[in-house]
């Protein structure tokens, strides 16, 4: 962790227009966090400076032209690098795509940090995907962004909460495509990815409880076959593999037996089977994690909120929670 032993971690601002900034300037408010890793700011200060006034203890920032020019042993004052963009004047809640051009930029540039080694972690707040398509990207989101800078062809999105955590075989995509996604090669690379995601936190236990496609996990065939055609040898696969790995589950009861302590990690067969629970369950503090590429990336797990943005209403929960994961990860990998 280039000789000190706090991570570095890379947060960016996000939509300048969105709750960005000022959940930024919330979570850098809290002493014991700033304490946990040494983190620079890449985004906007004008705007960071505009949202102090819903966190009068945040910490002020001071530009610099790269990482290595940080003074790390003041904890009152956060370097930010603005990457040297022309940044439109923040308007809270408005749909812009200078706004977009910004924010995916800032991923771009802590996101080459972090190749470069030369931070620790990438941990994000919210974008706009809207904004970002009218500036001409064609991103669906950090996700994706962040895989084809890296070489990435073979990730997934996960969402972490303490000791719950799901790993998606598809995500963005619509559910007939999802299904059709649901194939023993895929579900077995998704299985992988989820292991190593749990070897890289250094966990003493890796059970991993894989959902069925269908109601019932298929009962026996009587709701589809997916599962004994596709799934279940996926699973026996990587259980010859040296997975500790079981299933399929029905999902209406797996993420119970999760949370009981049964198991480390579910991974789930498309997007709402693992996103509703897991929002339900821990709506605030749930991390979206991507697997799969050579780097940490970790994330806020809601959107740029425009309906609230400048009104002091957004909490930094899951940007802390990003942040203390981010933090977790980096550890492992230096330890």
């Amino acid at each position: 962790m280039h000789g000190n032993d706090r991570p570095l971690l890379a947060l960016t601002m996000g939509d300048i227009n969105g709750v960005g900034p000022e959940i930024l300037a919330k979570a850098l408010a809290m002493p014991d966090l700033r304490r946990q890793a040494r983190m620079i700011v890449v985004g906007d200060p004008a705007s960071y400076d505009q949202s102090r006034g819903c966190a009068p203890d945040a910490p002020r920032l001071y530009r610099v032209e790269r990482p290595e020019d940080a003074d790390w042993d003041d904890l009152d004052r956060i370097p930010v690098l603005d990457g040297g963009l022309e940044i439109p004047p923040r308007h809270p809640g408005r749909l812009e795509p200078a706004a977009g051009r910004c924010a995916v930029e800032w991923v771009k540039l802590a996101t080459r940090l972090a190749l470069e080694k030369r931070a620790d972690a990438v941990v994000t707040a919210p974008l706009n995907k809207e904004a970002i398509h009218r500036a001409g990207y064609r991103y669906p989101g950090h996700t994706e962004l962040i895989a084809e800078m890296a070489g990435a062809r073979d990730y997934r999105l996960g969402l972490f909460s303490h000791n719950m955590r799901v790993v998606h075989n598809s995500t963005h995509c619509s559910l007939r495509q999802a299904i059709e996604l649901a194939n023993a090669p895929r579900i077995l690379s998704t299985l992988r990815i989820a292991a190593t995601a749990l070897d890289r936190l250094g966990l003493e236990k890796r059970r991993i409880a894989v959902c069925g496609l269908n109601p019932h996990a298929g009962e026996g065939g009587a709701f589809g076959r997916e599962e004994i055609d596709e799934i279940a040898p996926a699973i026996r696969e990587g259980v010859r593999a040296g997975l500790d790995c079981s299933g399929p589950y029905p999902a209406d009861t797996i993420y119970n037996r999760m949370q009981a302590g049964d198991f480390e990690l579910v991974v789930a067969m498309y997007h709402d089977q693992g996103h509703a629970p897991m929002k339900l369950i821990a709506m605030d503090e749930t991390v979206n994690v991507t697997v799969g590429i050579p780097i940490i990336r970790t994330s806020v797990d809601h959107g740029t909120a425009f309906d609230i943005a400048g009104t002091g209403k957004a909490r930094p929960n899951s940007l802390r929670a990003a942040i203390e994961l981010a933090v977790r990860f980096a550890r492992a990998d230096a330890g």
